[in-house]
């Protein structure tokens, strides 16, 4: 199976619709083709400023906007960050994510602080991705000149659904951030959450515009909604093990060669249910060392358990910069 450039969405939702084990059997087949099925990627995620967002994600514990569980939290100092990206590098991460509850790059003093974690964070020899909200072309090019591996900006539903969960800023902000990123050799990280109320066809849409970027994004989060109490969407119903394995399976299917992340909402997931994500193309998870992903309200399976989920399954974790290798081998 080649890499293709024009999905329609019909094609996205008949593989979508495909018989269930038929669907992971041919996911598998085509992940074994482009990755390395024995390795997954564990990444950490640093929330280096927190809350107090302007922004009205309806899903978000950060936005000032709602009363949640996180307390404001002003941008973490350097050495902070580098101490937590070690011991992450020491349990066997080989990527590390910051993110800032902004919803835009400022070319301020705190933006010169970001640069200056992703030069030590870098030199640590980890992947170091940021997700800091919209950017400019310039500020994108100074995060590159940093050394900055990736930066995430996901687009969380689809065009059709987004308005509903978001009023702040457009579906086409969000595309021309990631349209920014690709002005340099950063890599992209984009892709989504289930269980905003979306239906089949916002999820087939999200993906539909995702496999038409050209190139797509390297790497492809699927988020399963954590609930977050003073949100609007705190009541949201759980999202079937059925259906995040089909977009897992789907995602692979229609971007091969992007690495594809079991992201928020792992911790409910059985490790069966875990190898099942694995089995239909996800090889990458977020882990922790104080049980949370990003904010105290999205819960994260630890280093020690993730270790020896991996051992019963026969994986190792995968070392920095092999994805990059691996798709110029291509």
């Amino acid at each position: 199976m080649g890499i293709r450039y024009d999905w329609q969405k019909e094609e996205i939702r008949a593989i979508y619709d495909t018989p269930f084990l038929e669907l992971i059997y041919q996911a598998a087949s085509v992940h074994r083709q482009y990755h390395n099925p024995k390795q997954i990627q564990v990444c950490k995620l640093i929330s280096i400023k927190t809350g107090a967002c302007p922004e009205d994600c309806s899903y978000c514990a950060q936005s000032s906007r709602y009363k949640t569980e996180v307390k404001p939290q002003a941008l973490l100092d350097k050495e902070t960050v580098v101490n937590i990206a070690q011991q992450a590098k020491n349990s066997g991460v080989s990527r590390v994510c910051m993110g800032a509850a902004w919803r835009e790059v400022r070319d301020n003093s705190q933006f010169d602080q970001v640069l200056d974690m992703v030069k030590e964070v870098t030199a640590l020899g980890l992947e170091v991705c940021c997700t800091l909200g919209m950017l400019t072309e310039n500020q994108a090019k100074r995060l590159e000149a940093a050394g900055l591996y990736a930066y995430n900006h996901n687009l969380d539903t689809s065009p059709e659904y987004y308005s509903t969960i978001i009023t702040t800023r457009t579906y086409g902000d969000r595309l021309n951030t990631i349209n920014n990123v690709r002005q340099t050799n950063v890599t992209v990280c984009s892709g989504g959450i289930l269980g905003l109320g979306e239906n089949v066809e916002d999820r087939v849409s999200m993906l539909h515009t995702l496999a038409n970027l050209h190139p797509h994004p390297e790497s492809v989060p699927i988020n399963i909604l954590s609930k977050v109490q003073g949100t609007p969407l705190e009541n949201q119903p759980d999202v079937p093990i059925w259906d995040v394995v089909r977009m897992i399976a789907t995602a692979r299917l229609i971007m091969p060669a992007s690495d594809v992340r079991l992201s928020a909402g792992r911790a409910k997931l059985s490790q069966i249910e875990q190898a099942l994500c694995f089995l239909a193309g996800a090889n990458s998870i977020f882990s922790s060392d104080d049980g949370h992903m990003l904010t105290v309200t999205t819960p994260c399976p630890g280093y020690d358990a993730d270790q020896e989920m991996l051992n019963l399954l026969g994986l190792e974790m995968r070392p920095p910069f092999v994805s990059q290798e691996k798709v110029a081998a291509l």
